[in-house]
C-alpha cells in the first residue's frame, strides 16, 4: 500500500468490548462507507488488522488513519 499513514489518538469504535467474548476466533469486523464533497470515509474495526489492510488496500487510498491500541 502506498498511501500515507498517519496515527491518530482517537477513531471511532464500531466493536464493543462487550462483543469479544463472543468472538474468540477473532473472526470480527465491521466497516462504515460515508462520502461527501470531500471524499469517501470508511472507518473500519477489526479484531484482525490484515482483514482490514486488505480492503484498504484495494481502495487505494491516499492517506490511511490509524491508531494503536493495546
Amino acid at each position: 500500500m502506498n498511501a500515507e499513514h498517519r496515527f491518530v489518538p482517537d477513531l471511532p469504535d464500531l466493536i464493543g468490548t462487550c462483543e469479544y467474548g463472543e468472538h474468540l476466533g477473532g473472526h470480527l469486523g465491521r466497516a462504515r462507507i460515508a462520502w461527501d464533497e470531500q471524499g469517501v470515509e470508511v472507518p473500519g474495526d477489526v479484531f484482525r488488522p490484515d482483514t482490514l489492510e486488505d480492503l484498504l488496500d484495494r481502495m487505494a487510498p491516499d492517506v490511511v488513519e490509524q491508531r494503536l491500541c493495546g
